[in-house]
C-alpha cells in the first residue's frame, strides 16, 4: 500500500513534534534536577529544545541531498517566529520588553542573519562555515549566562515560576534523571524517524506540485516545525509571562542559525547548497526582519498592539507572495 505524500508529511510532523516535546521536557527536567538556574534553562535549554524539529529536518534533508529544504526551513521559521508568532503575541496584548539580554540577543540575531546571507553568497555554506556558526553559538551562550546574572528580580521570578524543578515536576523527585534520560533518547529517536517521513513527504509534495523543495521548506515545513515556539509563546502570553515568550522566540531564532544550521552543515560532508531564490529573496528578507526588530524593540521598550498587527500582516503578505509568485 502506497501512502499519499500529504499523509506521510502530516504523520512525520506529528511524530517529530511529539519527539521534540519529549526532548524539551526531559532536558528541562534534567537541567532543573542538576541545579541549573531556571532563567538559564529558559534562555538556553528551552530555546534550543524548541528548535529540535528544525535540527532533525535539517540533518535528514542534507543527508538525502536536499540542502535547500534545510536552509529554506531555517529562513522560513525565523520569519514566522518574529513576524507571525511574536506579532500575534503583541497583537493579543502589548508586549513589554524588560530583559537586559535583549541588548545582546537582538544584535546577535541581526548579526547571525547577516552573516548567514554573506556566507551563502557563493551558493553554499561550507562545513568550515558551519563550524564557525556553532562556535559562535557557544560564545553567545557563555555571554548570555554571564549577563543573566544581572537580570531583574522580577524577571528571574518569572522564569522561576516557569522552569524551576517544582514547576517542571509537579511532584519533585517523581521522575529520576535516569527516567528522563530514557525519555530524552526516545524523543531523539522519534524526532529522527519523524524527520525522515516529513522530508520524504515534503519532497514528494514538491514534485507533485511542480515546485522546489526550497519553497516547501519555506512554507509548510517552516510552519509545521514552528509549532513548539507557537505553543510556548501562546501559553506564556495567556499566563502573562511575556519575558518568557519573547526570550524563547528571539533565542530560537538565534539557535536556528548558529546551532541548528551550524550542526546541519557540519553533518554534511560537502556543505549545504543554497538555491538562488533563497539567496536573493528569503535570506535578505530574514535579515531585514531581524534588523527591523531593533528600532521596534528600542522604541518605548515595547512592541505595541499596532506593531504586532503590522508584523502579522507583513508575514501574511510574504506567505501569499510565496504561494502566488513561486508556484
Amino acid at each position: 500500500m502506497e501512502w499519499h505524500p500529504l499523509v506521510i508529511f502530516i504523520g512525520g510532523l506529528i511524530i517529530i513534534l511529539l519527539g521534540a516535546e519529549f526532548v524539551l521536557r526531559s532536558s528541562s527536567r534534567i537541567a532543573a534536577m542538576m541545579g541549573i538556574r531556571p532563567i538559564i534553562i529558559g534562555l538556553t535549554v528551552v530555546s534550543i529544545g524548541t528548535s529540535m524539529p528544525e535540527l532533525a529536518v535539517g540533518i535528514t534533508a542534507v543527508s538525502e541531498g536536499y540542502g535547500s529544504l534545510a536552509v529554506g526551513n531555517i529562513a522560513g521559521t525565523n520569519m514566522l517566529n518574529i513576524l507571525f508568532i511574536l506579532g500575534l503575541s503583541a497583537a493579543l496584548k502589548p508586549l513589554p520588553l524588560h530583559q537586559l539580554s535583549i541588548r545582546l540577543d537582538v544584535p546577535v540575531m541581526i548579526g547571525a542573519a547577516v552573516i548567514l546571507f554573506l556566507m551563502a553568497l557563493d551558493g553554499m555554506i561550507s562545513r568550515i562555515e558551519g563550524i564557525f556558526l556553532f562556535l559562535a553559538a557557544i560564545v553567545y551562550v557563555v555571554v548570555l549566562i554571564r549577563m543573566s546574572k544581572k537580570e531583574s528580580v522580577s524577571l528571574k521570578k518569572e522564569y522561576e515560576e516557569e522552569y524551576s524543578t517544582k514547576a517542571l515536576l509537579k511532584k519533585p523527585g517523581t521522575l529520576a534523571i535516569t527516567g528522563n534520560s530514557v525519555l530524552l533518547i526516545v524523543g531523539i529517536g522519534l524526532s529522527v524517524f519523524g524527520a525522515n517521513l516529513l522530508v520524504d513527504g515534503s519532497v514528494d509534495i514538491a514534485l507533485s506540485l511542480g515546485v522546489s523543495e526550497a519553497l516547501i521548506g519555506l512554507t509548510i515545513v517552516a510552519i509545521g516545525t514552528s509549532a513548539p515556539e507557537l505553543a510556548t509563546t501562546i501559553m506564556a502570553t495567556i499566563k502573562n509571562d511575556r519575558d518568557v515568550a519573547i526570550g524563547n522566540l528571539i533565542g530560537s531564532s538565534i539557535s536556528n542559525i548558529l546551532v541548528i544550521l551550524g550542526l546541519t552543515t557540519i553533518a554534511s560532508p560537502h556543505g549545504v547548497d543554497v538555491s538562488k531564490d533563497i539567496l536573493w529573496l528569503d535570506l535578505p528578507l530574514a535579515a531585514a526582519v531581524a534588523i527591523a526588530c531593533y528600532p521596534v524593540f528600542r522604541s518605548n521598550k515595547m512592541v505595541s498592539r499596532t506593531e504586532g498587527i503590522v508584523f502579522v500582516s507583513l508575514y501574511l503578505v510574504y506567505l501569499s507572495s510565496l504561494i502566488l509568485l513561486r508556484t
